[in-house]
């Protein structure tokens, strides 16, 4: 579970719930039907119309996914892949062949053995390449419907805000629907503020740097891969891994790695 993600929503939500009191007002006051489904529910369905319905059902998926922390084992791969280096210098690329059942990153796996069938470097990088690529297809598709979404709420608000406006002056003789139809113009526009700014733009946000580092590891066992199926030496296969790791990370991984 992602802490920071949940105390920043959550936190968001309670500023602006503690904001409301201390101004003197109360959340009733700004809850409204009429804005709700102009703004949360019309900008929602507006979605679709970018995408598909499994897209914008499924984005509700996606957003358990920032609220999840994941771990690449940025120091398991690397660990790994110097393991693998070992056993094919000594032994020979085919030897690897056994390990590939045991292993559970299936990037990895399916590398390895374009290496073990005798694949050339070039074939190795090209499909390996492919395959991120479409890994990064997947996820900014995911990213860029909760961007619409956050894109879409705050012109949805200001649609809510001519709706209210309208109303209010087609009625300035009716004093009592002033506050109502003003009501309206201003929560829809408060409404779609809320969906952009405390949840989809910083989700979408969360999502990218996760995609980042994923990209990232993948990249680095692309690297390691080939230099494997060149047979390079372990610890200049240590080297060019280490160089893809944070400065803190890097030294306790090096001593790890290479005490021996």
């Amino acid at each position: 579970m992602n802490i920071a993600t949940i105390m920043g929503i959550v936190g968001c939500f309670a500023m602006t719930v503690m904001a409301i009191y201390t101004s003197g007002g109360s959340i009733t006051t700004y809850m409204d039907l009429p804005s709700f489904f102009m703004t949360v529910v019309g900008s929602y369905l507006a979605v679709f119309t970018f995408s598909t319905i499994p897209t914008a059902v499924g984005m509700w998926s996606t957003f358990g996914l920032a609220m999840k922390k994941p771990d690449y084992n940025q120091r398991g791969v690397i660990q790994k892949l110097l393991a693998f280096s070992d056993k094919a210098r000594r032994e020979g690329l085919l030897a690897l062949e056994e390990e590939l059942e045991d292993l559970d990153d299936e990037f990895m796996k399916e590398g390895l053995r374009l290496v073990v069938d005798g694949n050339d470097a070039e074939m190795i990088r090209t499909l390996m390449e492919n395959e991120l690529n479409q890994i990064q297809d997947r996820h900014l598709s995911k990213i860029r419907v909760i961007n619409m979404w956050g894109t879409l709420a705050p012109g949805l608000g200001m649609l809510g805000t001519v709706v209210g406006l309208i109303a209010m002056l087609k009625n300035l003789e009716d004093k009592s629907a002033l506050g109502p139809n003003m009501a309206v113009a201003l929560i829809t526009t408060l409404y779609g503020a809320m969906i952009a700014n405390l949840i989809c733009i910083p989700v979408a946000g969360k999502l990218s740097g996760y995609d980042a580092e994923e990209t990232k590891v993948k990249e680095m066992q692309i690297e390691g891969i080939l230099s494997i199926q060149a047979g390079e030496n372990t610890r200049n296969l240590a080297n060019k891994l280490f160089s893809y790791l944070d400065p803190v990370t890097r030294k306790a991984v090096e001593a790890e790695s290479l005490k021996d």
